[in-house]
Order: structure tokens, then C-alpha cells, then sequence
């Protein structure tokens, strides 16, 4: 798994620093879970733009031709974590399973972009495109995508994300479970794809 270097600038003060912690820990602690084998994260830093382009909110391109089905890779933009994640056909054909575990199964209430719909909350339902930071206080969720894990839940559990901090859940399309501190769903950033291989995080997909 490979890590790109995370800015120091120091102008941003301790709203910053919080930002930074973060990201590294998003970076770092979502593949902490004891017993998880074979989930590879990438951290990928190649096309992103300037640090002081990124302050400004500038896109940022991400090359998604070498994650297999299963994966996930992380992504800075704005300063946030955006996490990626190539679903399986088995992992999104068991997304309509657990709506009625779910807070908001229809993503009603999410801070979504108006083109992302249904189950999936994806333009390509392979790709899943959130930001990596819990809806309850900011922490950044660990991806767990074992199935039937005990301490989430057991057979219940078709994997997803989980916010060690305060226990808040997300299934694999980001979206909250009941009884957990977390209110809304993971926000979708806006993004785009320029042919198969090349994922635009900050700019919307043209809708016809």
C-alpha cells in the first residue's frame, strides 16, 4: 500500500492540523481491522493538483484502472479523504438486502449530488465515490468489507465502514445504519469519470 506525503503548510492553524489527523488516520486505519486479509488501500498522489490549487478546491483525477473488484483506494481532495471503492456483483446485488436496517435506504436526506440515485448512490454502480469522514463528529471510518463480522453485527454484516470512534456504521454504499450515533449518510462528493479509467473528484457529471 502506498501513502502520499500530506501537506504541513502552516497557515491553517489547529482546524488544520484536526483536518490532517484525519486524513492520516483515513489513510492509515482502514485496513486496521484485526483479521481482515487481502484489502488493499492505495493512497494515490499522482495528478492531484497544487496544494494551494487543492486549498482552493480545485478537481482532482484519479487513475481506477488497477483496483480489482473488492478494493478500495483514498484520495485527497479539499483536504478531505475520499474513499473509492470497486464493488463487487455479490456486493451490489446485496445492497437492497438491508434496507430496513437502514436510517435513510433511499438517501432522502443525504448531501449527495442530485445525479447519484437509488441503492448504489453511485453514476457507475461498480464505483462507489464518498467522503471518508464520519457524519457524526468527522472521525474517519475504517473500511471492514468481511462478511458476517461478529463484532458488527454477524450475519447481518455484508461489510462496509466502520467509525471505531463512536461505533457509527455504513453499508457499502455509505449509508447509516439505525442505532448509531452517525445521523445522515456518507457525502458524495461531486465527480465524474473521463472514459473507464479516470475518476473527477470536484466536478459534476453532465446530466442530459
Amino acid at each position: 500500500m502506498s501513502e502520499a506525503e500530506v501537506s504541513q503548510g502552516s497557515d491553517d492553524g489547529r482546524a488544520s492540523d484536526q483536518t490532517r489527523r484525519r486524513f492520516l488516520t483515513a489513510a492509515t486505519s482502514v485496513v486496521g481491522a484485526a483479521g481482515v486479509v487481502g484489502v488493499a488501500v492505495p493512497f494515490l498522489g499522482s495528478w492531484n493538483p497544487s496544494e494551494k490549487a487543492k486549498a482552493a478546491g480545485a478537481p482532482v483525477k484519479a487513475d481506477i484502472s488497477k483496483i480489482l473488484p473488492g478494493q478500495m483506494l483514498v484520495v485527497e481532495w479539499r483536504g478531505k479523504p475520499v474513499y473509492v471503492l470497486r464493488r463487487t456483483p455479490e456486493q451490489i446485488a446485496g445492497l437492497s438486502s438491508i434496507d430496513g436496517d437502514l436510517k435513510d435506504p433511499m438517501s432522502e436526506g443525504a448531501d449527495q449530488p442530485a445525479y447519484v440515485e437509488g441503492s448504489p448512490r453511485s453514476i457507475n454502480e461498480e464505483y462507489l465515490v464518498v467522503v471518508g469522514l464520519c457524519t457524526h463528529l468527522g472521525c474517519a471510518p475504517k473500511f471492514r468489507p468481511e462478511v458476517g463480522a461478529a463484532d458488527l453485527g454477524g450475519d447481518s454484516w455484508l461489510g462496509g465502514f466502520f467509525c471505531p470512534c463512536h461505533g457509527s456504521k455504513f453499508d457499502l454504499a455509505g449509508r447509516v445504519y439505525k442505532g448509531v450515533p452517525a445521523a445522515a449518510n456518507l457525502i458524495i462528493p461531486p465527480h465524474s469519470f473521463e472514459g473507464e479509467n479516470v475518476l473527477v473528484v470536484g466536478v459534476d457529471t453532465e446530466v442530459a
